[in-house]
């Protein structure tokens, strides 16, 4: 029989709650990729991994609340805890390999639809593996076309991602980087949840037993944990959450800096080019430039 299915039955709490994960994933991965980008140092794989870590993190525990809110009527549900922990595996491999693309290989055209490409796959075979964890009395169909334009949704997603993460400056414009985002990857969870209808074995007496969201919430917990350090981390780089100040960006530095002699003296109107001012003393001289012209005294 054909089992009823209820994406929101905790209203738009779900929703919000796993939109909200999403984009702190997203803001986290955003800033410590520009971070590798734009500070090449020793740590630069480090920031790639931090940041494909917390956008993959991100959207499995975003995947994972929102399941919170699916139901299906009369039919309880579980998951299989190695293939719920392999999807998250599988989506901070895959973010990874397309995020290091792009650290090591620039923002190319074409380094961003492959990495773009393999972040989106990666997106979407951590949802798809995911609901193959889910176990219920029945059997999960999908709507063919709803799941190739969810996986175009990703793809594309994850390309503009990649895109921002090179492109975008500012705290206030990774921001809005990062609210598109969540944006993105939350309708593409929602595309893919439309494709579901549920084909019961049998009609299941009317029981109870656990919910979907005392089964969630405590695998949850490790990958929240992480997204919270994640973010404390960068809130005590400054240059990750607000970019490199104008004062010291290379075009407003000082030339002067500590223990490096002052440049020469730039001649004044009339006062000859080629020729450079000595410290002012008795007997001093201007040296004569090369070329065979007498030095003259003051």
């Amino acid at each position: 029989m054909q089992g009823t299915v209820d994406g929101f039955s905790y209203g738009l709490v779900t929703p919000v709650a796993a939109f909200l994960m999403a984009c702190l994933g997203g803001a986290l991965g955003l800033r410590c990729t520009t971070r590798s980008l734009r500070h090449r140092d020793s740590f630069k794989a480090g920031w790639l991994a931090l940041g494909s870590t917390s956008i993959g993190t991100g959207i499995w525990t975003m995947h994972f609340i929102a399941m919170m809110g699916f139901t299906v009527e009369r039919a309880p549900i579980d998951y299989d805890r190695p293939i719920t922990f392999a999807s998250l595996a599988v989506a901070v491999v895959m973010v990874g390999i397309g995020i290091f693309i792009v650290g090591y290989r620039g923002a190319t055209a074409l380094t961003l639809v492959t990495g773009g490409t393999i972040t989106g796959l990666g997106v979407a075979t951590m949802h798809y593996l995911g609901m193959a964890g889910m176990r219920l009395p029945g059997r999960i169909d999908y709507d063919t076309p709803t799941v190739a334009l969810s996986v175009v949704i990703a793809v594309v997603a994850a390309t503009t991602a990649l895109w921002a993460a090179v492109s975008v400056h500012g705290f206030l414009a990774s921001l809005g980087a990062s609210l598109v985002m969540g944006v993105a990857v939350s309708g593409m969870h929602y595309t893919a949840m439309a494709a579901v209808s549920v084909h019961l074995h049998a009609t299941p007496a009317s029981g109870t037993g656990a919910t979907t969201g005392s089964l969630l919430l405590p695998m949850l917990i490790g990958p929240a944990v992480f997204l919270i350090l994640a973010a404390v981390v960068v809130m005590f780089d400054p240059l990750l959450v607000m970019g490199d100040p104008d004062w010291q960006r290379p075009s407003a530095r000082s030339p002067y800096r500590p223990g490096v002699p002052a440049p020469r003296h730039v001649p004044s109107h009339g006062e000859p080019a080629n020729w450079t001012a000595r410290p002012a003393g008795r007997g001093s001289r201007r040296s004569a430039p090369r070329g065979g012209h007498r030095s003259q005294d003051w």
